[in-house]
């Protein structure tokens, strides 16, 4: 079966030195949620940056596919890549939401790669697109906020209105770099369980950033560690133990452990269920 995301030897240097990843390989399946784990400046954000299709690869042997097709290779980003990248979501660490624009206008953004230019451009969004952005808003369970202006919400509520512009996207494949680096532990742990949402209920495939380890126990079967711009572990996030951390990572270990964590099995969070519209999605509907 074709992978959801490829990688093969994939290497990046900036400037003359500075080496970010090391001949790395990876493949995603379609539906899986993978955990990518490391120290600061171990690459994580570099090789999300590839799979978007944000940054070049060094022209070497490199390549880059999603669903079987090219995104980039031998350094070079493929001509129809901005059609490829409507298959992704991404979510950032700081949200990427415009603060004085509505909760729902930036849900509605999601779908600019695939309505005319000029509506985009004048925000002009039909009424069954303005109801796809509230479902999308109360599958991550934010719907009450939908008239907000976006810097009125809370960090978690920002990067769940992230997910669910990515929902309205109808993106595949959703790529979260360190989505919960900025939050509380308890809004940490709502981002983390939408995700987990999205990908059981809707089939996407999720690649997560984390800088804690925790998190990928709870919430991934699988992860992938990295340490100096390679991959030093591939496999099940139960063999995670805090004494395998220290092997692999030494003393940068501890940067990875939250200071009260246990090894422990993996918890999937359930999905939520469905609750009936606020009246904001009434105003919506007849605006």
């Amino acid at each position: 079966m074709t992978p959801a995301i490829h990688v093969q030897d994939l290497n990046k240097t900036f400037g003359k030195k500075k080496r970010a990843l090391r001949d790395v390989s990876l493949n995603v399946a379609e539906g899986e949620m993978v955990a990518l784990i490391g120290a600061s400046g171990s690459g994580k954000s570099t090789l999300i940056r590839h799979v978007a299709g944000l940054v070049e690869s060094d022209k070497t042997g490199s390549q880059v596919a999603v669903f079987g097709q090219t995104m980039q290779s031998q350094g070079r980003l493929a001509g129809n890549v901005s059609v490829l990248r409507r298959d992704i979501g991404v979510i950032f660490q700081q949200f990427n939401l415009v603060g004085r624009l509505s909760v729902l206008t930036n849900v509605l953004v999601g779908l600019l790669g695939s309505i005319p230019g000029w509506r985009g451009a004048m925000a002009l969004f039909t009424r069954d697109e303005k109801q796809t952005a509230m479902q999308a808003l109360r599958r991550v369970g934010i719907d009450d906020t939908a008239l907000q202006r976006a810097n009125t919400l809370s960090g978690g509520q920002q990067q769940r209105a992230a997910i669910a512009r990515a929902l309205v996207q109808g993106a595949r494949i959703i790529l979260a770099d360190e989505p919960i680096a900025s939050l509380d532990p308890a809004s940490a742990k709502r981002v983390m369980e939408t995700l987990s949402s999205v990908n059981a209920g809707d089939g996407i495939t999720v690649l997560v950033s984390l800088h804690q380890v925790e998190y990928a126990r709870r919430f991934c079967p699988r992860t992938v560690a990295m340490r100096d711009g390679e991959i030093v572990y591939d496999g099940p996030s139960a063999a995670l133990t805090n004494d395998f951390l220290r092997e692999i990572y030494g003393e940068a270990s501890e940067e990875l452990v939250l200071p009260d964590a246990s090894d422990g099995e993996i918890i999937v969070a359930p999905i939520p269920r469905p609750h009936e519209f606020p009246a904001a999605a009434e105003a919506v509907a007849t605006a």
